[in-house]
């Protein structure tokens, strides 16, 4: 459930709201005025999300190339290609 506070919590009681989206591990969506007005996160939340856009990002960028004909490699072949890229790293 969406977790909403006036902008006058986030002046008065920033330990409180810092707490709370460390404790929620969710969006603080903050009002003024009665209108949305900004979003609090965690660090920790903010770069997990930031991850999953990339991630996200770069599933799309590979269906692109799918689509558009780009050359493709098998799960044998690309098995095999990690397998050695590991075992270089590890040489």
């Amino acid at each position: 459930m969406a977790i909403i506070k006036p902008i006058s919590d986030l002046r008065n009681k920033s330990n409180e709201i810092s707490a709370l989206a460390h404790e929620s591990k969710e969006p603080i969506y903050i009002t003024k005025n009665g209108e949305g007005d900004l979003v609090v996160l965690s660090v920790s939340n903010y770069r997990s999300m930031q991850k999953k856009i990339e991630l996200l990002g770069k599933l799309a960028e590979a269906q692109a190339q799918v689509v558009s004909g780009a050359k493709t490699k098998s799960l044998k072949e690309l098995s095999a290609t990690m397998r050695k890229r590991l075992h270089e790293k590890k040489a």
